[in-house]
């Protein structure tokens, strides 16, 4: 997959979805808000024709448990309950971002079935926002810090 080949991806993504706010720009980055909640970042990687999915799943405090950190950790390190993708979380604002990378071959062939998987990491980031919503509502005894959404209908 080059450039070009991802360009064409993307518009039929766009054809797939109705989402005409899928675009790429001129280093290959597409992104769309889903729900009003989860903005969806699909970047492609020419090195090696490989397609980079990252979403922000949640703002962690500065005073989250060890727990959260540790299930986190784990997650990333050992891809426990991530489908093969990883969490990475940002210092500065403490925003846990879930990964996954595509083969740019494998996928270009069936958009469909990408559509697919796009809304399967859709799920699965709405288990880790609720997993990570458990953990700061039982360590506090509070209400969560982060508030769980609706999940998008990203396939019409």
């Amino acid at each position: 997959m080059n450039l070009q080949d991802y360009g064409n991806f993307i518009d039929e993504l766009r054809k797939i979805t109705g989402e005409d706010a899928i675009e790429a720009d001129e280093s290959g980055l597409a992104s769309v808000r889903v729900d009003d909640h989860y903005t969806l970042h699909l970047q492609f990687v020419p090195e090696n024709g490989k397609i980079l999915c990252f979403i922000q799943v949640a703002v962690v405090p500065d005073q989250a448990p060890a727990r959260l950190y540790r299930e986190l950790l784990c997650a990333g390190l050992f891809g426990q309950e991530t489908a093969g993708g990883y969490f990475a979380m940002e210092d500065q604002t403490g925003a846990v971002i879930y990964n996954y990378l595509f083969d740019g071959d494998q996928v270009i062939g069936d958009a469909e079935e990408f559509v697919q998987t796009l809304e399967k990491i859709l799920q699965l980031c709405d288990l880790w926002l609720d997993r990570i919503n458990e953990i700061l509502g039982s360590d506090s005894g509070e209400e969560p810090a982060v508030s769980s959404v609706t999940l998008s209908n990203i396939i019409p």
